[in-house]
């Protein structure tokens, strides 16, 4: 995954947090920040595993 995912990723998940609780602290937001940039990496690597195992089995 690019730079460019993993910024829209914490930009998600700090609009999500803001939706939630719009009077969400700094911390807060940036906990939601450092999750979703975290997570678009975690989900990556997740599915470049399972395409990885459905090839090497075909």
């Amino acid at each position: 995954m690019g730079i460019l995912e993993e910024v829209i990723g914490a930009v998600v998940a700090v609009e999500g947090v803001k939706k939630l609780d719009p009077d969400a602290s700094l911390l807060t937001e940036g906990i939601a920040a450092i999750t979703g940039f975290e997570g678009v990496k975690v989900v990556g690597e997740h599915l470049e595993k399972k395409e990885n195992d459905s090839s090497s089995t075909e």
